[in-house]
C-alpha cells in the first residue's frame, strides 16, 4: 500500500499546452504530478493535470477508456457532440476511441486526476482545436 499527499508530489511540465478557442491571454501551459507511475502497478497509471487558464489537451483518442476526475476550478470537456463544463466532483468517462479535448475555462485554472490503464496509448492531433 502506498498513500500519496497531491500537494506534495513533483510537478512535472508537460510544455506549453493548446489555447482554448478564441484565447487571448497569452501562453498556456499543464503539468503533471504522478500519483501511479508507470512501473509500479500491472493495472493503471494515475495523475493529477492541471491547466493554467485557457489551456486544453486539443484533440485526441485513446485506445483504452479514460476517468477524469475534476479536483480543482472548472474546465470543459468536450467531443464530437458538444462541449461541457466540468466543475470540482465531476467524474467524466470516456470511452475508447472517442475524439475528445479538455482543459481549463477562460477565466480559471483547472485540474483533474486521471486515471488509465498501463497499456494506454494516444494520439493527438496536429493543430490544436
Amino acid at each position: 500500500m502506498r498513500v500519496v499527499t497531491i500537494d506534495k508530489l513533483a510537478k512535472k511540465d508537460m510544455g506549453e499546452a493548446v489555447p482554448l478557442k478564441g484565447w487571448t491571454g497569452g501562453a498556456v501551459a499543464r503539468h503533471q504530478q504522478m500519483i501511479i507511475p508507470n512501473g509500479d502497478s500491472d493495472d493503471f497509471k494515475c495523475s493529477v493535470v492541471s491547466f493554467t487558464m485557457g489551456s486544453t489537451t486539443g484533440w485526441h483518442a485513446h485506445d483504452h477508456d479514460q476517468i477524469l476526475v475534476v479536483t480543482d476550478g472548472e474546465g470543459i470537456v468536450a467531443d464530437d457532440h458538444g462541449e461541457y463544463e466540468i466543475k470540482v466532483g465531476d467524474v467524466v468517462h470516456i470511452k475508447a476511441g472517442d475524439r475528445h479535448w479538455h482543459g481549463a475555462k477562460a477565466n480559471t485554472t483547472m485540474a483533474h486526476i486521471t486515471i488509465q490503464p498501463v497499456i494506454a496509448k494516444s494520439t493527438f492531433e496536429k493543430g490544436g482545436l
